[in-house]
């Protein structure tokens, strides 16, 4: 079996489409994989992952790179507050925020902290995804170890979080302002009416098309000047090709037809 037939009968047990990520990348966890559970080729990993739920939910984890921290990238952050949620200000209505790829639920517990100094809970509306599902549970715990939360404002570590030893527990408070769902970027319908999308740090692993295809729906699904928040090694080169204009650095806002 080669490596596209690896592929072809994986979609078929998991739906997750192989041909989307960049192959070099791919083929190297792959095979890293396939050394751990000492396999010969790509038939006999194949089996494992048919035979073990603990294997293939373990693969699965590692193909979608599940990397996270709280306020990743800070200085991001203050043009994201000062620069971004600014304009929502004088909005009266609840802000509809998306972010895409959550992993264990930093980002939108940290998305909600930051909203909820300039809008009440019941003005917050974050809808958090992940293709993962064990990484969903984990999110849904929100319970982090340290090396998670150096990053975190102290004033939001102190209001929103419970040390125990040495793990960190989130406010229900926080919990209550996000809605964790599982989604696939790249075959699962896209939400709408979004203020605010917030996808970092995961396109990177895409082929070009694949890109292109996620920054096309990210933008249908945004709202009139909507923005689109990326990763610092994501900048959109054609962003207009998108319907998209550069706001600040790493932020994309939706132009007006």
């Amino acid at each position: 079996m080669d490596y596209n037939k690896f592929m072809e009968e994986f979609f078929k047990m998991t739906k997750l489409d192989l041909t989307n990520y960049k192959e070099s990348q791919m083929k190297r966890r792959i095979d890293t994989n396939i050394k751990r559970y000492d396999c010969k080729n790509y038939v006999e990993y194949l089996n494992i992952l048919k035979n073990d739920k603990k294997a293939l939910e373990e693969f699965m984890s590692y193909l979608t790179i599940n990397v996270s921290e709280f306020f990743r990238n800070p200085t991001q952050w203050d043009v994201l507050e000062k620069e971004i949620i600014s304009k929502f200000l004088p909005i009266k209505r609840t802000i509809n925020v998306w972010s895409a790829a959550c992993s264990t639920g930093d980002e939108p517990y940290s998305l909600a902290m930051l909203l909820l100094k300039y809008f009440s809970a019941d003005k917050i509306k974050i809808l958090a995804t992940d293709i993962d599902l064990d990484i969903l549970k984990q999110a849904k715990a929100g319970i982090y170890p340290d090396k998670q939360v150096i990053n975190l404002p102290s004033q939001f570590k102190s209001k929103y979080f419970k040390q125990n030893k040495d793990k960190f527990i989130i406010d229900n408070s926080i919990k209550k302002c996000v809605d964790f769902k599982q989604h696939n970027l790249l075959s699962d319908p896209y939400p709408k009416n979004m203020d605010l999308i917030v996808c970092r740090n995961v396109l990177i692993y895409f082929t070009e098309k694949a890109k292109s295809d996620i920054y096309n729906k990210f933008s249908q699904s945004l709202s009139d000047d909507g923005v689109l928040f990326v990763g610092s090694t994501e900048q959109i080169i054609t962003a207009a090709q998108y319907n998209l204009q550069p706001s600040k650095v790493f932020f994309y806002k939706k132009i007006k037809k």
